[in-house]
């Protein structure tokens, strides 16, 4: 499983995501060009000392992503207000890029038409969304409990 945002907004967004995916065990895949400076000490304050303990992994662009994706053979799942099938009817799988589009923005159609599949996590009638990093651990939490990738429990 894999964590991947793209073209983020929000420095603290991202670092949380890193702290995340550093707790989980799961590589985070950062699309720039990013709303901030990636190296930015904000970036690596938001971050703190997770950023050490988590594989994470960029790309100069889309299309660098897309051609790293497909010479791994991963499935591109987007999740989008826009998407089409619901979270707890998803059937993931343990090798899916699980992405989430910009803060401002969520994700342009070229990254809609590359996805493989389009999921949304429903909310109540008039909300709009929820916050990027909340979204990611909602979803990475699913796929990791389908796929029972979460870490081994520490020995008591």
């Amino acid at each position: 499983m894999i964590l991947a945002l793209y073209c983020p907004d929000i420095a603290q967004n991202t670092g949380t995501c890193l702290r995340t995916g550093a707790c989980l065990g799961v590589p985070v895949h950062i699309i720039e060009p990013a709303g901030f400076p990636v190296s930015a000490p904000a970036f690596r304050r938001a971050g703190m000392d997770y950023l050490d303990a988590v594989e994470w992994q960029r790309h100069a662009s889309f299309a660098a992503f897309e051609r790293w994706r497909r010479e791994e053979g991963r499935r591109l799942v987007l999740f989008t207000t826009k998407g089409a099938t619901p979270l707890p009817a998803f059937t993931f799988q343990p090798g899916d890029v699980l992405l989430f589009g910009r803060e401002s923005a969520g994700a342009p159609e070229e990254v809609h038409a590359a996805a493989d599949a389009r999921v949304k996590i429903p909310l109540r009638p008039g909300m709009r969304s929820l916050n990027v990093a909340v979204s990611a651990a909602m979803a990475l939490g699913e796929a990791l409990r389908q796929t029972n990738g979460f870490p081994a429990p520490e020995p008591t």
